[in-house]
Order: structure tokens, then C-alpha cells, then sequence
């Protein structure tokens, strides 16, 4: 999709679901998942070692529990001038996303 690009950032703070290497979860999920997209290394999307892309993302988006991530797979949509436009929770689909990214991506 033109217009549209999908990173993802590995934590390993949730119920030590990333527990592996930066090579091994990328070699994982693009085999597993056949990941098309940038996966990064490892971060903290909590507490004191946050990394600043996640410090950006939690003030930025706004609602309830703004400082807290509250599970892996919580999900960021940002606009073509990289300002957040919503924030979903992990349980969201990322088919649920569809309506919103075609949106944006016709803005």
C-alpha cells in the first residue's frame, strides 16, 4: 500500500514473551508470520527505561492510562505528518485498522 508503512518494536515486558535475541525474534516473525515490515530491536515501552519513540507515542495519543502500555501488539496510527491519530488496544485486529489507514491514506 502506497503511503502506509508498518514498524514494529519487540518488548519484552509482558509476561516475557520476547525473551530471545534481536536476530531470533526478527528471524521468528518473518517466518512464522511472514513480517514484510521493519522489526526493530527490543525495547521498553514502560517504565524508566522507555524508549523515546514509545515517551512520544503514550503523550501524544491521549485517553485513559496515557503513560502505560498495557499489553505486546498495542497499536499506533500516525498520519503522513507523523502525528499520532489513534491509539488501539492490543485486543484490535490489525484488519480492524483498515477504515482508519484508507482514511488517512485518502487525507
Amino acid at each position: 500500500m502506497s503511503g502506509f508503512e508498518i514498524l514494529a518494536f519487540p518488548c519484552n515486558q509482558f509476561g516475557g514473551q520476547e525473551p530471545g535475541s534481536n536476530s531470533e525474534i526478527k528471524q521468528f516473525a518473518c517466518t512464522r508470520f511472514k513480517a514484510e515490515f521493519p522489526i526493530f530491536d527490543k525495547v521498553d515501552v514502560n517504565g524508566p527505561n522507555t524508549a523515546p519513540v514509545y515517551k512520544f507515542l503514550k503523550s501524544s495519543a491521549g485517553g485513559l492510562l496515557v503513560d502505560v502500555i498495557k499489553w505486546n501488539f498495542e497499536k499506533f496510527l500516525l498520519d503522513k505528518n507523523g502525528k499520532v491519530y489513534k491509539r488501539y488496544p492490543p485486543t484490535t485486529s490489525p484488519l480492524q485498522l483498515e477504515k482508519d489507514i484508507q482514511k488517512l491514506l485518502e487525507s
